[in-house]
């Protein structure tokens, strides 16, 4: 009887099987911080793309004269919730009507990124007066996902007559 508790058969097995546990629980955690580094890298990587087509609509505003700066009326009137329940939504936004319709009268558009996915720009502009200074026009540009409300970038400019 004591020959049988002494006994080391099946020892090896055991070793092996909690060897293996670990190794999984080790590879695991590997595979679980590559996922949230690539997660990371991916959000990264669409919040700058993000920002880039932001900065584009606005050298459009940058390019064109201050009379010319402002919203198509009627595409303004077309547009739906997401727009208008952004912080930077006025209902005294700069209009008027926009014959042909271009980019830098339409509100809201969707616009494909340098990465290949597609944006939603909205744009708004209102006339604001800083102390002791002339009238100017502020340009906001948010850029979010489509069909999502999140923002991925939002960058503010304005122009003025006299620059």
């Amino acid at each position: 009887m004591m020959a049988r508790l002494r006994g080391q058969q099946g020892f090896a097995l055991i070793e092996m099987l909690v060897a293996i546990v670990v190794i999984n629980i080790g590879l695991l955690a590997i595979l679980l911080a590559l996922n949230s580094g690539m997660i990371t890298l991916r959000r990264s990587a669409e919040t700058s793309t993000a920002s880039a087509v932001a900065d584009k609509q606005l050298e459009l505003y940058r390019a064109i004269p201050f009379s010319s700066i402002y919203l198509d009326t009627t595409s303004l009137a077309a547009t739906d919730s997401t727009y208008q329940s952004d912080s930077a939504y006025s209902a005294s936004q700069v209009n008027q009507a926009c014959s042909p319709l271009v980019a830098a009268c339409t509100p809201s558009q969707s616009v494909t990124g340098p990465d290949g996915r597609t944006y939603r720009v909205d744009t708004f502009i209102v006339l604001t007066t800083p102390p002791g200074a002339d009238t100017v026009k502020q340009v906001t540009v948010v850029v979010r996902k489509p069909g999502a409300p999140a923002t991925l970038a939002r960058v503010v400019s304005t122009a003025g007559a006299d620059f």
